[in-house]
């Protein structure tokens, strides 16, 4: 990102100090950019609900409603995919620790270099405009994806992740198109996140079930502990599944395990996405196949999945 895109940009820089904020709407004035500014973190929040900024400077200690809790605040709202950067004091070090944990994406010591500043924010609106062109594409192919932290805190999601999770469960919060927005990942959904990381390998998966539903969360990728990617997509009720599985083992004779790999087979699940469900390796999946082609006597998948919707159709 060059000067000239940063003229593109909006700035809100939350300040309590007139010198400072004179310092820093200088600078931004002199590189083209549009400068908003609040004196509190009330204002800041206020200031968020009329024009959503791209990135945001923000005080870390202010009177009343200091700069972490404005952080955790404005991440918490519709300002969440805002970058936030951090300004404090050369003796504050144990702030730039809180700053981060409360959601802040990077921190300038006072005095600010001017410099310095516009260079790190060129970094920071690249990567945040990089990122909303990645989610906005992701929200045009229709994947039902999300973005969570380790504790379970939704960080973003497609619309249709969203609809799924408000179907779930609900929640207090409203989205632009009056779909309910879920801010928190269920509980059990949560507790499954917080196991060590090794071994919550890629292809991870868990199902929970509520209202009637059943949604698995399988692992995409730990970008970092403040970005776990997840996919999410409606699973079939269990006594579908339980009933169509035993009805396969007692016809065919197999084991419960060989059953329950030809049931999704037949659900036209491929060895890696049965291995998924089930808790196997795709090794393991495969190897279940084999018995199950010798068993109901065929020598492909296709004949494999024939054999099972006609029975499961009866």
């Amino acid at each position: 990102m060059s000067i000239s895109d940063l003229k593109r940009s909006i700035v809100l820089v939350v300040d309590d100090h007139p010198d400072t904020l004179q310092l820093l709407t200088d600078a931004l004035d002199r590189a083209g950019v549009t400068v908003l500014v609040a004196t509190s973190g009330r204002q800041a929040l206020e200031q968020v609900g009329h024009l959503l900024p791209d990135l945001i400077l923000l005080d870390a200690v202010m009177p009343g409603m200091d700069g972490f809790e404005t952080c955790r605040a404005l991440k918490a709202g519709v300002a969440a995919g805002v970058p936030v950067i951090f300004m404090t004091g050369l003796e504050d070090t144990e702030h730039i620790v809180r700053g981060l944990e409360a959601g802040g994406i990077d921190y300038l010591t006072k005095p600010i270099a001017p410099d310095e500043l516009l260079a790190r924010m060129r970094v920071h609106l690249a990567r945040a405009r990089e990122a909303q062109g990645a989610r906005t594409a992701l929200d045009v192919s229709g994947r039902t994806m999300l973005a969570t932290d380790a504790q379970g805190r939704i960080q973003w999601a497609t619309p249709q992740a969203q609809q799924i999770l408000a179907a779930l469960g609900g929640a207090p919060d409203t989205a632009a198109d009056d779909t309910p927005a879920a801010t928190e990942l269920p509980p059990a959904v949560s507790a499954w996140l917080a196991r060590p990381a090794a071994a919550s390998g890629a292809n991870d998966s868990i199902v929970v079930a509520a209202n009637g539903m059943r949604i698995r969360f399988r692992l995409l990728s730990r970008v970092s502990e403040e970005e776990i990617l997840l996919v999410i997509q409606q699973a079939a009720p269990i006594e579908v599944e339980r009933g169509g599985i035993e009805k396969l083992q007692k016809h065919f004779g197999l084991t419960a395990r060989e059953a329950e790999v030809l049931y999704w087979l037949s659900r036209g699940k491929a060895n890696r996405d049965i291995a998924e469900i089930l808790g196997i390796s795709t090794r393991t999946a495969y190897k279940h196949l084999e018995h199950v082609y010798s068993k109901i006597g065929v020598e492909s998948r296709a004949g494999a999945a024939a054999a099972a919707m006609h029975i499961l159709d009866q």
